[in-house]
């Protein structure tokens, strides 16, 4: 960290996570600050020391703080005020006041302007450290907090690695090798084989499981916003930037972040993440000075990023750098013997209340799924289950209940060239049983296409039953 007198050789070596904060110290006691200057690296923790309150302003207007140590009393600006800006700049900052006036009402109007806590001179170091602590463990848990949002959102199911084909065998026991690593991971494989999937297994089987996991997909951020979403922003920074963000590598700190389609990150975002990966250091949009972060990267794609490089597409040192390790994912055609674990395994995840001795597809099913070229893998199957699910009304799913493209009519489809008498009801549901099918089984995308809402189309799909009947 830059120090605002004249030492500049206060920034620590790289640390486990959840210990090092960033600190920014005010006091006008020379003595003070020189004491400081020395006992906070050594606690572990990057400090700015500043003479007075106006180069504290000054500071919080360069750089992000995780907490600030500011004396109540200097001339000048005093430490409320310090406090104050420092919560403007970036809310989450905590601040822990040091005063000479060892008073109730000092303290209170300390934790009245959001003070962490405070400390009366002069202060000992031990009871300096364990604040701190309490800081760095309340923060650790925000950050925990904001992944396990991130992960809520996201979650596609749990880290199982699903079949005993002999590429899946590969994969578990290449994981097991790299998993207990640091390495750098590429996961390659075709859209739809589970790559987040085994990201997930990946961190769970790690020696960071108690850490956050944080997903991101490369392709689906605007360009304008990626280097944001990944890195932060101070308030200010740039048109728009109206309060401070933490960035996913913060948020993953300690843990895991996984970065998916890296082949669809900009050439400008490439030239940063190398920059993490040799450094580890982040530097939030706005900022003057880094900081470090302790994040283990695994990245996927499904792209052949060795031909994006010779198409100076890809940076050539950044496909280096992110594939110490590679683990290839074989496309579902690949693994048709694992076909019935994965469908059992997806039904049962629609519909958790299944027993383990029901059968569930019938053996024409079975054979019906594993005849199939699978085209969109995994993905394609979940769908398919669901659809299935959906259409039948007790098991086990006959080959009926499928989408018409595995060689069998919908159970509710009927001849459109028919004479046969047809409801308004029965033309609805083969609208919707066509839509599906169109969409793979999304039914928001469906609802949507209909022009109703989501509600009201699994209320009609309820009514499959009636249907059936009456047809």
């Amino acid at each position: 960290m830059t120090d605002t007198t004249h030492d500049h050789n206060t920034k620590p070596a790289r640390r486990p996570a959840g210990t090092p904060l960033r600190l920014l110290f005010a006091d006008d006691e020379q003595s003070l600050q020189e004491l400081m200057r020395l006992e906070l690296p050594r606690m572990g923790h990057e400090v700015t020391v500043c003479p007075d309150g106006e180069k504290a302003m000054a500071a919080l207007e360069l750089n992000t703080y995780d907490c600030i140590l500011v004396d109540l009393d200097m001339p000048g600006r005093n430490g409320i005020e310090v406090i104050a800006k420092a919560k403007e700049m970036a809310p989450e900052t905590d601040a822990i006041v040091l005063t000479g006036k060892s008073s109730l009402e000092s303290a209170v109007a300390a934790l009245r302007y959001g003070a962490f806590d405070y400390l009366t001179k002069p202060c000992k170091l031990i009871e300096l450290r364990a604040i701190l602590q309490r800081v760095a463990e309340k923060r650790e848990l925000t950050k925990k907090y904001l992944a396990l949002k991130q992960r809520l959102e996201r979650l596609e199911g749990r880290s199982d690695l699903v079949g005993d084909s002999r590429g899946m065998s590969g994969v578990r026991q290449l994981l097991s090798k790299v998993a207990p690593t640091d390495s750098t991971i590429l996961i390659l494989g075709e859209t739809g084989t589970g790559k987040e999937l085994v990201a997930r297994a990946l961190h769970d089987q790690s020696l960071r499981a108690d850490k956050p996991f944080v997903p991101i997909n490369c392709g689906a951020l605007p360009e304008n916003l990626i280097e944001s979403e990944l890195f932060g922003h101070r308030k200010g920074a740039f048109t728009g930037a109206d309060e401070h963000r933490v960035g996913l590598f913060e948020v993953a700190d300690g843990g895991t972040l996984f970065l998916d389609e890296i082949g669809e990150l900009p050439k400008a975002m490439q030239a940063k993440l190398l920059r993490f990966l040799e450094s580890g250091e982040v530097r939030r949009v706005g900022d003057n000075e880094p900081f470090t972060c302790n994040v283990r990267v695994v990245c996927a794609t499904h792209r052949h990023l060795d031909e994006m490089v010779k198409n100076q597409e890809f940076r050539e040192d950044l496909w280096y750098r992110i594939n110490t390790f590679e683990i290839h994912l074989p496309p579902l055609r690949d693994r048709i013997d694992d076909i019935p674990l994965l469908a059992y395994h997806l039904a049962r995840r629609y519909r958790s209340c299944i027993s383990e001795n029901t059968v569930i597809f019938a053996p024409e099913t079975l054979r019906l799924l594993k005849s199939h070229g699978w085209p969109g893998n995994v993905r394609e199957l979940a769908n398919v289950v669901e659809h299935a699910m959906i259409l039948a009304d007790e098991l086990p799913i006959l080959p009926e209940h499928l989408p018409s493209r595995f060689g069998s009519p919908s159970v509710l489809a009927r001849d459109p060239v028919s004479d046969e008498p047809c409801t308004l009801r029965e033309l609805e549901m083969q609208a919707i049983c066509a839509a599906l099918e169109r969409h793979n089984g999304n039914k928001p995308l469906v609802a949507e296409e209909l022009g109703i809402s989501l509600k009201t189309l699994y209320n009609k799909l309820n009514q499959t039953t009636t249907l059936k009947k009456s047809a």
